[in-house]
């Protein structure tokens, strides 16, 4: 049984990076549980958004969890 303190860590299946926040479902088979950055670029993918754009994005999302995280 899981402790509440316990923190989950978890391997992307699509990145490979290990990670602890909750997962997103991958938009590929609906059911794969994947890192919340790989979850953002699927999404982010689905409507349109070149690699480019999508790495600015990601960037401004960690700069912020960082700051929470401070």
């Amino acid at each position: 049984m899981k402790k509440n303190n316990e923190i989950n860590e978890r391997i992307c299946p699509i990145c490979n990076k290990k990670y602890t926040a909750p997962p997103a479902l991958s938009r590929i088979d609906n059911s794969t549980p994947i890192c919340p950055e790989c979850g953002t670029r699927q999404a982010l993918e689905s409507i349109g958004i070149s690699f480019e754009e999508q790495e600015q994005i990601i960037e401004i999302i960690h700069s912020h969890t960082r700051e929470r995280a401070d």
